[in-house]
């Protein structure tokens, strides 16, 4: 019957070189590195270095879509006016984009 089944390759015996598995996982670690991990991190830090130079009249969005003008900054907390008369305080963190001058009067 074994002419109509090809053995299992297990069976045989034949297997494969530890070597070349561990040279394997440690290319996949490194495709990992370099497509997930390195990009995330830098983008994390220049989002912290975007929060620290935050000023007085910046042009802010935050993460949940707010556009305002910075009128107050306080250790965690930024003051943003994102109407006439309408301030509204949030985490410094919840800033995610530094948008240019003139940006509110062009919207």
């Amino acid at each position: 019957m074994d002419f109509f089944i090809a053995d299992a390759h297990a069976q045989t015996g034949g297997g494969g070189d530890p070597t070349f598995s561990f040279i394997m996982l440690i290319a996949l670690f490194a495709v990992f590195y370099f497509v997930l991990i390195r990009p995330q991190s830098k983008r994390q830090k220049e989002h912290k270095a975007m929060v620290a130079s935050l000023s007085k009249g910046d042009e802010v969005v935050t993460n949940g879509g707010l556009l305002g003008k910075i009128t107050n900054i306080g250790d965690s907390f930024v003051t943003i006016e994102v109407a006439n008369g309408l301030e509204v305080k949030i985490q410094r963190m919840a800033v995610a984009t530094l948008m240019p001058k003139g940006t509110i009067r062009s919207g």
